[in-house]
């Protein structure tokens, strides 16, 4: 049985390399999709879910899950709900949503990426340290004045008078 070390979900559910499927999926725990499916592929509601579709793997259609791992190509919308995984052969064709997203060098997607909004994120958490920021930006431009100031002192009088 194969396991992800991320979310500790098995593998209960395989479908081969030779398979097609004509249809919508819907399912609960850990699915391995090596073959084709032509339909949405939908994790069941308030149940924990993995989504591995392999290299070999192919989605027509729509995929909503809380946890993909992606080496193969779907031609729809693709939703995460907890972590999306686009490893190096992935191929999106349609707009990702994600909670968390990580991407390997060599994925692609051809479509928008959009943040699932999510209650324990909070926007721009590091606001409140912007205000010293500023005033050491404003501290830095009065210094660069005074060094302006400061060759025009030392030069001769002709420059001065210029």
């Amino acid at each position: 049985m194969l396991f992800s070390k991320k979310k500790g979900l098995t593998i209960d559910t395989l479908i081969g390399e030779d398979t097609a499927i004509d249809g919508d999926l819907v399912f609960a725990g850990g699915l391995r999709l090596d073959g084709r499916v032509r339909g949405n592929i939908t994790a069941a509601p308030g149940k924990p879910s993995m989504l591995v579709v392999s290299e070999k793997g192919m989605v027509e259609g729509e995929i909503s899950v809380g946890h993909l791992v992606l080496n193969g190509t779907v031609k729809g919308p693709v939703q995460a709900t907890d972590l999306l995984e686009l490893q190096p052969h992935a191929r999106v064709l349609g707009d990702v949503r994600y909670a968390a997203l990580e991407m390997h060098q060599g994925a692609l997607v051809e479509g928008r990426l959009m943040p699932v909004a999510q209650g324990e994120i909070k926007a721009l958490p590091n606001l409140v340290e912007a205000g010293p920021v500023t005033e050491v930006t404003e501290a830095a431009d009065t210094s660069a004045g005074a060094e302006a100031e400061t060759p025009a002192a030392d030069a001769s009088p002709t420059e001065k008078a210029a």
